[in-house]
Formats: structure tokens, C-alpha cells, sequence
């Protein structure tokens, strides 16, 4: 008997992390990675969120229970008990962020990817090279829209797990991408460009339809359909920058299989991540109604 077909929005893949964080004297251990924050990001613009992921025995089940609680379906997470959780250690100065990988989870192979799961959109979002080729292969099938996340294929990390950024060679990848978000560093390894417009001209040359780099407090630049749109940043007081690239993109995506204006879901990802990184906590997203009131003052600046 074939199994029933499993339909969402949104599927985000890629490892969850345990965040083991400085800020000055502050430490602070909680969830991370895409599959928290982009996912519980597009679930509060109302959108249906899955997540595919893996985690060790060491993670914590109550973490899952907020997903579920913020709508979140956790079916297609795996908890291997044998492993740890992948964990990264991560200290800001003056809003730098040094980051080293304390634990590697499992890969994320193809049979992990349930040939009954359909989505309008996946967004694979490694964040320490756990999507091999061949699992991004089958995650695009399951969707029409196909989002990539550069930070886990430009990372490399040195014998003590301190992480460094890489050129990104494989360029598959990208034939067969949708949008891809990349930050300004990252979008310079994947394209040898340093100024941020140039990356994402040559990006889009490599196949993909849609390239967002964002630029921190200077807002994000969205290149698509030959030109560019910038999109502003919300001026806020930052607590916390931890999620802010996760978060954007989870709304960005959320409006635009909305059938939204690019630009539209650029300031809605610049709102969302602007309430994140305002605030301290764990759950620090912003209500819908929240996100669209500023996007409606960043849309408006928009010429």
C-alpha cells in the first residue's frame, strides 16, 4: 500500500545545533540552527512548517516541544542516541562573531528524505557540510521551489573546530537553486567578488533564479530577473545577532509562496530578523502583525 502523500509549505533540512554562547559575562546554552529559527520564523507568518533534521541523544526533548507548540512538525526529525547533537561554541565581540564546532551530529543522507514528503518550497540549510550532493538531489524533487543557505558549504573547520570559510567549489548545487542567501563573506567565496552587487550578478550566473546577500545593520540586496532591489535595515538596539540570517530567510520564503512581491518578502525578512535581534530569550521572534508593521515602513523606502 503507498503511503499517504505528506504536504507542507515549507520543509527546512539541516541540522538543528546546541548554541553554547558568550555575550560579554553572559552565558547562555539553547537550540539553533535553520530548523529553529527560519522554521518557527515562517510558521508565525502562517505558514505549514516541517523540518528534517538529526540529533543526538544529548538534545534536549523540551526544545522539540516548543516546536511543536509554535506549530512546527517534528516527524522527520531523527534522534540518533549514539551521537551528540552537532554544537557549536559561539562568542561575540563589539557584534563579531567567532564561532568554533564542539560536535558533529550525522549527515543527512537521501534515504533520510521520505519519498511521500512534498512541499512548495525546501529550504536546505547545512550548517557544517551535513547535505552531501546527492541528499540535495532528492530534497529539490520534493519541492518546486528550492531555497539554499550557503553558510554550511562555505565553512571549513581546523583541527580545534574553529571555523573558517572556504571557496565553494561545487557549483551543482547552485544550477538547480531557486534562492540562495548568502552573507556578504559567504557570497564572496562562492563567487570571488568582494563587493557584494558583483557576487550576486555572478552568482546568478551559475543558475540561480533568485540571490539575496544580506549586509547586516546595512539591510540585504536582492538580485533577481537581471536587477538589483535593496532592501533596508530596521534600526534597532542589537541583544542579540544569534538566528538573525535563519530568521530572515524563514519569513523571505514564507511570503514569497505567498506569491508576494520579492521586495515585499525582503523587508518582511529584514522586520522579522530585526525583532529577533532586539530582544533576549530564547523564543524572540515577533507576531505577524508586529513583522508587517515595520515591513510596511521598510517597503515604503523602497523607490
Amino acid at each position: 500500500m503507498r503511503s499517504l502523500i505528506q504536504k507542507f509549505d515549507l520543509v527546512v533540512a539541516g541540522h538543528f545545533a546546541i548554541d553554547k554562547i558568550e555575550l560579554g559575562k553572559t552565558r547562555i546554552v539553547r537550540v539553533g540552527g535553520p530548523p529553529f529559527y527560519s522554521a518557527v520564523a515562517a510558521s508565525r507568518l502562517g505558514v505549514k512548517v516541517a523540518v528534517l533534521s538529526k540529533v543526538g541523544g544529548d538534545f534536549p526533548r523540551s526544545y522539540l516541544e516548543i516546536l511543536e507548540n509554535e506549530q512546527v512538525n517534528i516527524d522527520f526529525t531523527q534522534i540518533v542516541e549514539d551521537v551528540k547533537t552537532t554544537s557549536f561554541h559561539i562568542k561575540y565581540i563589539n557584534n563579531f562573531r567567532k564561532m568554533k564546532l564542539e560536535a558533529l551530529c550525522h549527515g543527512l543522507l537521501p534515504e533520510d528524505v521520505p519519498t511521500n514528503l512534498k512541499a512548495k518550497a525546501v529550504h536546505i540549510a547545512p550548517i557544517a557540510n551535513e547535505v552531501p550532493h546527492e541528499t540535495f538531489e532528492r530534497l529539490r524533487k520534493i519541492a518546486d521551489i528550492v531555497c539554499l543557505d550557503s553558510q554550511g558549504f562555505t565553512r571549513r573547520f581546523d583541527e580545534k573546530g574553529n571555523v573558517e570559510l572556504k571557496e565553494w567549489r561545487d557549483k551543482r548545487f547552485l544550477e538547480k537553486t531557486s534562492i540562495l542567501k548568502a552573507d556578504e563573506k559567504e557570497a564572496a567565496c562562492i563567487s570571488g567578488f568582494s563587493n557584494p552587487y558583483k557576487a550576486a550578478e555572478k552568482i546568478a550566473e551559475y543558475g540561480v533564479e533568485m540571490v539575496i546577500v544580506t549586509l547586516a545593520e546595512k539591510g540585504a540586496i536582492l538580485y533577481c530577473d537581471g536587477k538589483i532591489h535593496e532592501i533596508p535595515a530596521y534600526p534597532v538596539r542589537v541583544a542579540d545577532l544569534t538566528g538573525a540570517g535563519d530568521v530572515f530567510m524563514g519569513a523571505f520564503i514564507a511570503e514569497y509562496i505567498k506569491g508576494k512581491d520579492p521586495a515585499w518578502c525582503g523587508c518582511v525578512g529584514s522586520a522579522a530578523a530585526s525583532i529577533l535581534i532586539e530582544r533576549n530569550g530564547l523564543l524572540r521572534f515577533g507576531f505577524k502583525d508586529e513583522i508587517y508593521e515595520r515591513a510596511e515602513k521598510l517597503y515604503g523606502m523602497i523607490g
